[in-house]
C-alpha cells in the first residue's frame, strides 16, 4: 500500500487531554476568582460557592476527555471488507469454460483453470507446458512471451485419437517482481473444431454434392424434353422413361438424406454418447425391418445372436444406422438367392473384437478401417455381417471408408449405393471409440466387423478370457 493509499485511509484523531494543562487552566480560574474577591467585586462566600464551582466543572471535563479520547497520532479508520483483486481474478478463471494457463520461466505452468487441466490431463502440479502440449509453434510463441516480445496467435490441428483444431493466443505478461525473469506468458487455448468442420462440409458438400447430381439431374432433364418431344404420343416408352426418371429421383434423394446424415455424425463427432443400448436388439430389429428387401431378392439372412442382452455405450439411432448400413450393403451386394450371415458377441477383448477365430478363405485381407486406443480393461460389444458376394480386392480396402468411393463395377450397377454409407459407418464408430474392420477375399465374399465399448462398470468387473454369453442360432424369422 502507498503513502497515498495510507492518506485515503486514516484521518488525524483527537489530542489526548494532559493533566497538566487541565490543572493549569483550574488554578488560573481560581486566581481570577480570588482577585475578585480581594478587589471586593466577589463576597467570600460568593468566592468560595464559585471556586467550589468551577473545580467541579474541571474535574468532569478531565473525566470524560479521559474516557473518550484516543491516542495522539494518525488512526486507521474502519472500512468495509472488500474482497482481494488477485483473488476476484482467480475465482473468474475457475468459472471460465475456455482453457487459460499462466506460463512461467523455463515454460512451467504456474497456474491452470479447470478447462486447461482437462483439456491437457494435467496433475496436482502443473509441470512443464511441453510434456502437456507437444506443438512447436506454440511452445516457440511461448519462449517468445517469456522474453517479453510481442503476442502471437498460433492455430493447429490434431488428428488423434480424433480431429481438432484450435487457436492458441499467447501474451506476455510483466509481474512487479524482482529478478532477471519477470515476463510470464498467457496462454488461451480455443477449441474452433466445430467451426472448421462446418466450414469444412459446406465445401464439401457443395463439390460431391454437385458431382454426384449432375448426372442423375442430366438423365430427368433428357427424359423430360424426349416425353415432350418424340415420346408424346408413345405410352411404351413413357412408361418406362417414367420408372428410369423416379429410379434417379430417389437415388438423388439417399444422396442427399446420406449426405445430412453424415453432416450431423461429423458435428458431433467430437461428443462422447452417454446412452446404453442393447445391441442385440438393435439387430433384431434391423433384420426385420430388412426382411422384405431380402426377400425381393431371395437372399437368405441367418442370424447368430447371443441369448442376453449386449449393452454398449452408445446413441441408439446411430448405432442402428451402423447396422442397418452394413446388414443393407450386405443384401445389395450379394447375388440374387445368396445368403447374408449376422453374428453378435459380448465381452469381447480388444483382440477377440478385431480378429475373428476363422478366417472367410486362404488368401483373405483384413484391414482395421477405424480403432480405438489400446486399453486392456476395454470390453466390446462386436456385430459381424457378411456376404457370399463378389468380393473386394485387397488394394480397395483402405479406400471403403472414403467419401463416394465404390469399387470398379459397381458404379454402373443398378443397385449401386451413394458411397456415403460406410462413411458414415467409420464416423459413428470414432465418436463411440469403437473399431471398424473388414475382411475380404475376391470370390469369397466380403465380413465387416464393428465393435463398440461396454459400460465402463461391466468393462472393469470383466476379465480378459471372461466367458461370452453362449450364442443360439436364430433364424430370420425369429431374428
Amino acid at each position: 500500500m502507498t503513502n497515498g493509499q495510507n492518506k485515503d485511509r486514516v484521518r488525524l484523531a483527537p489530542d489526548r487531554p494532559r493533566r497538566r494543562d487541565i490543572v493549569i487552566t483550574a488554578a488560573l480560574g481560581m486566581a481570577v476568582l480570588f482577585v475578585l474577591m480581594v478587589t471586593g467585586v466577589l463576597a467570600p462566600g460568593a468566592y468560595i460557592g464559585a471556586s467550589l464551582a468551577f473545580a467541579s466543572l474541571a474535574f468532569v471535563y478531565f473525566l470524560t476527555a479521559v474516557t473518550t479520547a484516543q491516542p495522539r497520532g494518525r488512526m486507521p479508520v474502519a472500512e468495509p471488507a472488500r474482497p482481494s483483486e488477485d483473488g476476484l481474478a482467480l475465482t473468474m478463471l475457475e468459472k471460465v469454460s475456455v482453457p487459460i494457463l499462466l506460463i512461467g520461466p523455463g515454460g512451467r505452468i504456474e497456474q491452470a483453470n479447470p478447462a486447461a487441466r482437462a483439456l491437457l490431463a494435467l496433475g496436482a502440479e502443473g509441470g512443464l507446458l511441453s510434456t502437456s502440449l507437444r506443438q512447436p509453434r506454440v511452445l516457440e510463441a511461448v519462449s517468445a512471451a517469456l522474453r517479453g516480445e510481442r503476442g502471437t496467435v498460433v492455430e493447429y490441428a490434431t488428428l488423434a485419437p480424433i480431429e481438432s483444431h484450435v487457436r492458441a493466443y499467447v501474451e506476455p505478461i510483466r509481474l512487479p517482481v524482482a529478478g532477471p525473469m519477470p515476463w510470464r506468458a498467457m496462454l488461451v487455448l480455443a477449441d474452433e473444431t466445430s467451426s472448421k468442420r462446418a466450414e469444412r462440409m459446406r465445401a464439401d458438400f457443395l463439390a460431391n454434392a454437385s458431382h454426384e447430381l449432375r448426372t442423375p439431374l442430366a438423365s430427368l432433364s433428357g427424359f423430360i424434353d424426349t416425353l415432350r418431344g418424340p415420346a408424346r404420343d408413345d405410352e411404351e416408352a413413357r412408361d418406362r422413361f417414367l420408372g428410369i426418371m423416379r429410379e434417379q429421383t430417389e437415388r438423388m434423394r439417399r444422396l442427399i438424406d446420406d449426405l445430412l446424415s453424415l453432416s450431423r455424425v461429423e458435428m458431433n463427432e467430437h461428443q462422447l454418447p452417454v446412452g446404453t443400448v442393447d445391441l442385440r436388439a438393435v439387430t433384431r430389429d434391423v433384420i426385420d425391418s430388412l426382411g422384405p428387401m431380402a426377400q425381393a431378392r431371395n437372399i437368405t439372412v441367418s442370424a447368430t445372436l447371443p441369448e442376453t442382452p449386449v449393452e454398449i455405450t452408445g446413441d441408439r439411432d446411430q448405432v442402428h444406422e451402423v447396422v442397418e448400413n452394413l446388414i443393407e450393403n450386405a443384401i445389395k451386394y450379394s447375388p440374387e438367392g445368396g445368403q447374408v450371415e449376422i453374428s453378435a458377441d459380448d465381452d469381447c477383448a480388444r483382440d477377440r473384437a478385431e480378429h475373428p477365430a476363422d478366417r472367410i478363405g486362404e488368401n483373405s485381407a483384413r484391414l482395421l478401417l477405424a480403432g480405438p486406443p489400446f486399453d486392456p480393461r476395454s470390453r466390446f460389444g462386436v456385430v459381424r455381417v457378411r456376404d457370399h458376394g463378389a468380393g473386394i480386392d485387397r488394394r480397395y480396402l483402405p479406400r471403403l471408408s472414403e467419401r463416394f468411393f465404390r469399387v470398379d463395377g459397381q458404379k454402373s450397377s443398378p443397385t449401386a449405393g451413394t458411397g456415403l454409407g460406410l462413411a458414415i459407418v467409420k464416423h459413428i464408430v470414432t465418436r463411440h471409440r469403437g473399431g471398424f474392420s473388414v475382411e475380404s477375399e475376391p470370390g469369397g465374399g466380403t465380413r465387416f466387423t464393428v465393435f463398440l465399448p461396454k459400460p465402463a462398470a461391466r468393462a472393469e468387473t470383466a476379465t480378459e478370457t471372461g466367458a461370452a454369453a453362449s450364442p443360439a442360432p436364430v433364424s430370420p424369422g425369429q431374428a
